[in-house]
């Protein structure tokens, strides 16, 4: 039951072969055994799991149950819950319960799913590793020495160290993806304003978007179902009707435009990632897609664009947390400001520092033009770059991450060589397109390879059943981590 799909978990349900209890109470042990060494978990609530378990039982015994009714979930720790603590992985909200639910864990929740726990992250979604958390890193299953990639690096871990079936995540600037690449799962962005933010603690609002992980492409189609939806609480929500994204998970790849940009194909990506890269190309071309050479002259701006646009955000964002009305407050201080100070000072890590000290910069008087603005042109241009490409493709293929994982420390006191790791993902939250990443191999470390798939707006079911056609002739998405066996 560990490997198995959302779609042989939901069967194996209704069948009767196993119930939601026991598949819970199965990953709650497996957790118990097996995270002490991950970390991918921040909060585990088993009463609160099985409650919705028997709950989960219940229905399915009246006939009242979905596809995802007792599976097993995991939330990253950003979305708000009223029944676990919700931290951002940070000492500012280290113990803050929510007095309500996110959207995207209120729809999860009326699908039917068990909520496990919640997972961890780079402290307010500020990452690339998921080392920067209060609670410790997070390990990759592949190799305890080596990072998961972030910032959604617990829910990738938990996914791929068969903890949980599906968990969710936030993309700001990949942080759905290449975690999932690095950690050999399946993960998807979708297009900006198609699943609400309300209730996802805010770093940067016009990037932040909720996306699904889990093993294969054909169970994000089965969670996003789910969590796609208009919400009138978030005003980026888009009021669009309801979609079965796995209406498409059969697609004819024959005819099918790979638009493979010459700046994803560069210098500084490892060998074993374009190898394997290369490979799946090939591998669609001989399902009669056909290649088509492309160039996103402005991509190689998206770091320096992103890292301009997201900490500014993050800067107006992050102010609300002084200390005043929730979260940390300093135990001593002489005034207001002082204790403004303090309370700030002690309750965020370096780098969301780091980054509410750039966004600050790039927002003040003298420097807005110079920066903010310019920033903004260039994320116009770089969405025109997509306009364009789109003209002549399909779905634009390339490498989710120029390497596979990197050991814990490698990068932490260099946060340029950091940000780098972002240079294929970043252009999709900036342009708001949807990108899923899916396993596509192993370097020659034995260390997963991820597949990036960028589509046009609202092509996620198109981009779902590409990546199934690609995974029901393959195995990458099923291999078990070694230092996590079955």
């Amino acid at each position: 039951m560990l490997n198995a799909t959302l779609g042989e978990l939901s069967r194996a349900l209704a069948a009767k072969q196993v119930s939601s209890v026991e598949l819970t109470r199965l990953c709650l042990e497996r957790i118990a055994r097996l995270d002490r060494e991950l970390n991918s978990f921040i909060s585990v609530g088993e009463e609160v799991a099985l409650a919705a378990a028997r709950q989960a039982d219940e229905r399915r015994a009246r006939g009242d149950a979905g596809p995802l009714t007792g599976i097993p979930l995991a939330h990253k720790d950003i979305f708000c819950t009223r029944s676990l603590r919700t931290t951002c992985g940070s000492r500012m909200l280290a113990d803050y319960v929510s007095p309500y639910d996110a959207h995207v864990v209120e729809q999860l929740a009326r699908a039917g799913m068990a909520l496990l726990g919640k997972c961890n992250m780079d402290e307010f979604a500020m990452g690339s590793s998921s080392e920067a958390s209060h609670f410790g890193a997070v390990r990759n299953p592949w190799d305890k020495r080596l990072v998961p990639g972030g910032s959604s690096g617990g829910s990738a871990a938990a996914v791929a160290a068969r903890l949980v079936p599906a968990a969710t995540g936030t993309d700001t600037g990949g942080s759905v993806r290449q975690p999932a690449a690095m950690c050999g799962v399946s993960g998807l962005k979708p297009t900006y304003g198609v699943v609400s933010r309300y209730g996802i603690v805010a770093f940067a609002s016009s990037l932040d978007q909720a996306g699904p992980l889990a093993k294969s492409a054909a169970d994000l189609a089965l969670l996003m179902s789910a969590m796609a939806g208009f919400d009138a609480r978030d005003s980026t929500s888009l009021d669009r009707p309801k979609e079965d994204y796995a209406r498409s998970l059969d697609i004819d790849l024959r005819g099918l435009r790979l638009g493979l940009p010459r700046e994803y194909f560069g210098e500084g990506i490892y060998a074993g990632v374009r190898a394997a890269v290369e490979e799946a190309v090939r591998w669609y071309e001989s399902r009669g897609a056909r290649r088509v050479e492309l160039e996103l002259p402005n991509a190689r701006l998206g770091v320096p664009v992103y890292y301009v646009i997201a900490p500014a955000e993050a800067s107006s964002n992050l102010a609300r947390f002084d200390g005043v009305r929730y979260g940390h407050r300093a135990a001593r201080y002489r005034d207001l400001i002082d204790m403004y100070c303090r309370t700030r000072a002690e309750g965020f890590g370096a780098e969301v520092k780091r980054r509410i000290l750039v966004g600050t910069y790039v927002l003040s008087h003298g420097y807005y033009d110079a920066y903010y603005v310019q920033a903004q042109k260039v994320r116009r241009l770089i969405a025109g770059d997509f306009a364009q490409a789109f003209e002549r493709c399909d779905v634009i293929m390339g490498p989710t991450s120029p390497t596979t994982a990197f050991p814990i420390g490698a990068k932490v006191d260099d946060p340029v060589q950091m940000y780098l790791d972002d240079i294929f993902t970043v252009s999709a939250p900036l342009a708001g397109l949807p990108a899923l990443s899916i396993p596509c191999g192993f370097d020659a470390a034995g260390l997963p390879v991820g597949l990036q798939l960028t589509g046009n707006y609202f092509s996620e079911a198109r981009l779902l059943g590409i990546a199934h056609r690609y995974q029901q002739a393959t195995d990458w998405h099923l291999r078990v981590p070694r230092e996590t066996p079955l």
